[in-house]
């Protein structure tokens, strides 16, 4: 069945193999009809981008923290993700002072009669427990609760019209929340988005200038990967309207498409104006270039797309359709360097050469200088293995403290809005802006029965036994006037609740009324842990082993168990994702080069230099080195998304060098031979292209936000390890001491498939 299955494939890769050189030689015949449609195409994109999207925050559906929230939201007649915390505070005014109260007031109400807004709670109408709760006297600030209708891409969208309705001329007003953070983030990732461009192309254009030595070469890979990367938005932002994309997703493809789409122009007209110097006719290096370049790049393709697709494991999540958003630029960068550039090439014929640099050759060095490594390496395989393993290993052993949290409004620059609100909130409402674990609790029937009250009292006082708790806010925990006063104890607490007393009754439905309703009740639980430490995740985790409450059961959620449970999401699906990626690049690479050895070997080194990247992101990110002054655990997508992008781009290169030392074995028969000059001479392509993804890359590293600035130093460090120590000094050592058992495969496997073409002698 294997066998089968190895033949089969083989066969259809032969088969491919002819359909691109006649793809080049249609694409001679008919470039102009290739440049219309690529036209048609870049117009249609362009109005998609115009009519724009809805993109929403990064979020993970059906995890126990949104539950929880949701049954959160139903008791307080709010919505936690809608609602916005508007901060108002004054530089002589206390928030008790009446002119505070009427400047507030008119500043609020033109969102009262908004038919988008649901609620707005200030200190004047709050229910009687939540007023002081909005008051700070220290701070000279007050605080309102807006509520808005629409769900999170609806109120987005609305959210910066009706922030314009907020003014003020006495108050100073800051708004936070998840609205405010996400418009935020929206705007600084659009500007960060077109800066990383800004920067990325003319870094592109300078090494292939380097590369190429004529503008007109240089130019054109630019232009397909702009091509790419604006259908890819496009096509992303329509997606948006029927599916929830996340923000990142269109940064991720604009970093992705353009890098690749460069890369696989790079190959393609390197390989043509090689076979132009070699003498070949414009038409027939145009057919060898699509029938060898084209066929690598439709591998790379395959590679990055196959990677890209292990995010369909995370399905309910952001990530799933920012790997769909990822393939479809892949798919466009690969369409558009095997039709757009091959028809600007039969177009400019000789004129591929013009606007030369001075001074300089347009035929490309020789890679001798690779070859002498090569030879010196193989020369000392163990001693320049063990140390370069070693060193590797050491670069990636910060990783195995690498914590994820989800973002919040601290991840914003300072001085940004949502932040700076969030900051206020700190300052004047520490209660409010606390770290707070919600214990949601449900029952068969009402709350209020003095033997649930009593499994309540005993749940509240096990909590506040818990570590890094400080106390505890529920139903029957009452508020304290005094930190001296005595608390009733649980006989009293539980008549007072069940049977009230007329005088009594008027109290507990005020003392209820925010965490109590028909069959729910919540719990808060505030703890001096960060929601992203590792202490709070182990208060989460304590809470939740006893799930009974009574005839009830509980529900934890919070940002805390939030980062608790897209950990859990993520670890959970990782193997069969990594799994996926890994087993899918493994059988083609074993089709490809029908060898059992070299899979195993691509597979290891890719992992090694992914995983040196993801030590190095630990210890600059999470553990703040280098330019990073803020500690922070990094995005939950962070780790998946680069290993599923960088798994298929260093695999690229692997094999890149793989196949043509595979070549010339079969020719020679001597593995050194195979080894020294496969890497001559692909070792300048290669490093060619890998100047220029880090170079996008790196452009993106200088984003504001910190998810992009990891996205692109640890895509940038993977391919910049994989393109040096790896594939210089790695690869030639393995090989060397594994000798002619790198070519090694069953008799079954090394036989070539009915009707396939000998290798070139």
């Amino acid at each position: 069945m294997a066998r089968r299955l190895i033949d089969d494939a083989s066969c259809a890769t032969h088969s491919l193999d002819a359909m691109y050189a006649s793809l080049g030689a249609f694409i001679h015949r008919r470039p102009r009809l290739v440049l219309l449609a690529s036209v048609l195409f870049l117009a249609a994109s362009l109005l998609l981008v115009v009519r724009g999207g809805r993109l929403a925050g990064a979020s993970i559906g059906g995890l126990e923290a949104n539950r929880a929230q949701s049954l959160v939201d139903a008791i307080t007649l709010r919505r936690d993700d809608a609602t916005v915390a508007v901060v108002f505070q004054s530089a002589d005014l206390a928030p008790t002072d009446p002119d505070f109260t009427r400047e507030m007031e008119r500043a609020v109400a033109p969102l009262r009669s908004d038919p988008r807004v649901a609620s707005v709670t200030t200190p004047e109408d709050a229910p009687g427990p939540m007023i002081d709760r909005l008051r700070s006297r220290e701070a000279r600030t007050a605080l309102a609760l807006v509520t808005l209708r629409g769900n999170v891409e609806e109120s987005l969208a609305e959210w910066p019209e009706l922030r314009a309705k907020l003014k003020s001329d006495r108050l100073t007003i800051a708004c936070t929340g998840k609205i405010p953070f996400l418009a935020d983030l929206a705007a600084i990732l659009e500007h960060d988005l077109v800066r990383a461009e800004l920067l990325s192309i003319p870094l592109a254009l300078l090494v292939l200038l380097l590369v190429f030595r004529t503008v007109t070469a240089a130019t054109l890979p630019v232009g397909v990967g702009g091509l790419a990367v604006v259908g890819g938005i496009g096509l992303v932002l329509a997606l948006s309207h029927v599916v929830e994309v996340g923000q990142y997703t269109i940064n991720v493809c604009s970093l992705i498409g353009f890098g690749v789409a460069i890369d696989y122009s790079l190959f393609i007209v390197s390989r043509y104006r090689e076979e132009i110097a070699a003498g070949q006719s414009y038409r027939d290096a145009l057919v060898r270039a699509m029938d060898t370049a084209g066929r690598a790049v439709a591998f790379s393709g395959l590679a990055v797309a196959t990677g890209l697709m292990g995010l369909l494991f995370f399905r309910g999540s952001y990530l799933a359709v920012m790997g769909v958003g990822g393939a479809i630029v892949v798919a466009l960068a690969v369409i558009f360097a095997l039709t757009l550039l091959p028809a600007l090439l039969a177009l400019l014929g000789p004129r591929i050469d013009a606007g030369k640099l001075p001074g300089v050759s347009t035929v490309r060095p020789s890679g001798g200088f690779w070859r002498a490594v090569a030879v010196a390496v193989m020369r000392r395989p163990v001693t320049i293995l063990v140390p370069t393993l070693l060193g590797l290993l050491v670069v990636a052993l910060p990783a195995t403290h690498m914590r994820v949290a989800a973002s919040d409004a601290r991840m914003l620059p300072p001085g940004t809005e949502a932040r700076r609100g969030y900051e206020i909130l700190e300052r004047a409402f520490p209660d409010l802006a606390a770290s707070r674990v919600i214990v949601a609790v449900r029952f068969p029937g009402p709350v209020l029965t003095p033997s649930r009250v009593g499994a309540l009292w005993e749940l509240s006082h096990r909590i506040a036994a818990l570590p890094h708790v400080v106390r505890v806010e529920s139903v029957v925990d009452p508020p304290r006037a005094h930190p001296d006063d005595e608390l009733p104890d649980e006989e009293e607490l539980t008549r007072a609740l069940t049977s009230p007393t007329d005088l009594e009754r008027p109290l507990v439905e005020q003392g209820t009324k925010l965490v109590v309703k028909d069959d729910t009740t919540v719990l808060y639980a505030l703890s001096d842990a960060p929601p992203d430490s590792a202490e709070a995740e182990q208060l989460v985790n304590a809470i939740r082993r006893q799930r009974t409450v009574g005839d009830g059961t509980l529900e934890v959620g919070g940002q805390a168990a939030y980062d608790v449970d897209a950990t859990h999401f993520l670890l959970s699906r990782m193997p069969y994702a990594f799994g996926f990626v890994v087993g899918a690049t493994f059988l083609v690479v074993l089709v490809l080069l029908r060898s059992v050895l070299l899979p195993f070997k691509a597979v290891f080194m890719n992992a090694l230099s992914i995983s040196a990247s993801f030590g190095a992101l630990v210890w600059i990110f999470q553990d703040a080195h280098l330019f990073v002054h803020e500690r922070h655990p990094l995005d939950p997508s962070l780790p998946v998304l680069l290993f599923c992008i960088s798994f298929g781009l260093s695999m690229d290169y692997e094999v890149l060098m793989l196949v043509r030392m595979k070549e010339i074995y079969e020719r020679t028969g001597d593995n050194e031979t195979a080894v020294a000059e496969g890497l001559e001479r692909t070792a300048g392509l290669i490093t060619s292209a890998a100047a220029i993804m880090v170079s996008v890359f790196l452009a993106f590293a200088l984003a504001r936000i910190v998810v992009l600035q990891a996205t692109g130093v640890g895509m940038a460090l993977a391919i910049a390890l994989d393109a040096t120590l790896v594939r210089a000094l790695l690869v030639p050592a393995t090989m060397r001491l594994l000798g002619h058992l790198n070519w090694w495969a069953p008799s079954w496997m090394r036989a070539a498939p009915p009707g396939a073409p000998r290798p070139a002698e």
